[in-house]
């Protein structure tokens, strides 16, 4: 007979894994309703930041994007999520992650006991890449600064990178995924010294099913690093 903590863990990963959200279209209907409250030169600082995105010059994916997608969730985290660019559910919404990936991160997160009132979630690129193709070189390269001092502002201690383009991105492009997921990297973003972890993206896990046992051994590790943290 399962202990009751043991079969707590085993509800969770199986409601992680076993999730029916290839067959619903319908995207997240979220807003923004918390006011989280943070210090004055955050809320600066991120305005600032913002701005300075929605107002980069001879920008194509700004020109045929509807929306800026900036971040989602707590700026007072100290768990922040790094995905690689806005869908289409984000582009009008204005959020990251808000489509079926989003549904699916959502999971994931709940899996060890988070949730968006609990981390803070931005992408590689605010702007959406027309027909949701993967960000090039350029644009990686131009955005890379703006994403930086996001994670400076945030102050993060713990860094969730969600796929390679995100990875690639920030810890570079001589490594694969395959094998660098699951492990603990310390990196610094400007004056932010914090631990990354990789994990594959979820859109990408609703594509290969097989890797969320993958993914469920980097989520348990997060919850245990989140733990020794004291977050």
């Amino acid at each position: 007979m399962l202990k009751k903590n043991n079969l707590t863990k085993l509800i969770k990963y199986y409601n992680f894994i076993n999730y029916n959200l290839i067959y619903n279209n319908k995207a997240i209907n979220r807003y923004k309703k918390d006011n989280f409250e943070i210090s004055e030169d955050k809320t600066k600082s991120l305005k600032l930041l913002k701005f300075s995105i929605a107002n980069l010059e001879n920008c194509n994916l700004k020109k045929k994007a509807s929306n800026i997608v900036f971040s989602d969730g707590n700026p007072k985290s100290k768990i922040m999520l790094i995905g690689e660019a806005p869908g289409a559910s984000e582009d009008q919404e204005g959020l990251p992650f808000v489509g079926k990936a989003g549904q699916l991160l959502d999971k994931m997160l709940s899996a060890i006991d988070l949730d968006r009132n609990k981390v803070y979630i931005s992408n590689i690129i605010n702007y959406r890449p027309p027909e949701n193709r993967r960000p090039t070189d350029l644009e990686i390269k131009r955005y890379l600064p703006f994403i930086t001092k996001h994670i400076e502002i945030i102050n993060p201690k713990i860094v969730v990178l969600l796929g390679s383009t995100a990875m690639n991105a920030l810890i570079g492009n001589e490594v694969v995924i395959s094998k660098m997921r699951g492990k603990w990297i310390e990196r610094q973003f400007g004056n932010c010294k914090t631990s990354v972890i990789i994990t594959f993206h979820p859109a990408f896990l609703m594509r290969q099913p097989a890797q969320k046992k993958m993914s469920w051994i980097d989520l348990k590790m997060i919850r245990d690093k989140k733990k020794d943290l004291n977050i």
